[in-house]
């Protein structure tokens, strides 16, 4: 057996911006938008848990051991991933006695459809495209099912399109009952008024 020689990568060779150098700047600009849209989302999720956490009325007998449990809840909700998210908001809005939404189902069956986009959009390793531009990125979920639906820009502006929708439709939850939405100067009755001491 001949023997082997150690080798390293030349940075110096290597292309700019490797190794994104092989898509067109728009590839990754529309990328990068959709992953801030989702972490839009994200954040969404978590300022609507607290709406409905901090608007649902309680037995005066409750209420330490509700408060009690709020905090941890409200931590969960600033470090959870999408899924959970998703459940801890549809759980938030069905305890909640004066939620007006009437297609939760749907709205929540939406959210977890994009949940494995989200995740190959965020985890996935981009080959070269093809002569249109497209891709399709390296991501084996944890059934061990691979990816395979090229990816161009076109796909990442719907993707981005749909999420924003779906940012909209979360938000709707919380002000149509006639809350102001946290962290936004929008209409409605302020939640938590952080300016009183």
């Amino acid at each position: 057996m001949s023997e082997l020689k150690s080798h390293t990568v030349d940075l110096d060779a290597l292309p700019n911006k490797f190794p994104t150098n092989r898509h067109e700047a728009i590839f990754w600009e529309s990328l990068g938008r959709v992953v801030a849209t989702f972490g839009f989302l994200e954040e969404t999720l978590a300022k609507a848990i607290f709406a409905f956490t901090a608007t649902k009325p309680y037995n005066e007998d409750e209420v330490q051991k509700v408060l009690e449990a709020w905090l941890p809840k409200l931590q969960h909700a600033l470090s959870d991933q999408l899924w959970n998210l998703i459940e801890s908001y549809a759980k938030a809005v069905r305890e909640h006695p004066h939620a007006t939404i009437d297609n939760l189902d749907f709205l929540e069956e939406r959210l977890k459809d994009t949940v494995e986009i989200r995740n190959v959009i965020c985890h996935g390793s981009w080959p070269p495209p093809d002569t249109g531009g497209a891709s399709i990125p390296f991501f084996v979920n944890k059934k061990q099912l691979r990816f395979n639906t090229p990816i161009d820009v076109g796909y990442l502006v719907q993707v981005q399109k749909s999420v924003s929708e779906l940012i909209c439709g979360v938000v709707n939850t919380v002000t149509h009952m006639g809350w102001q939405f946290p962290g936004s100067n929008g209409p409605g009755k302020v939640i938590w008024d952080t300016t009183k001491k």
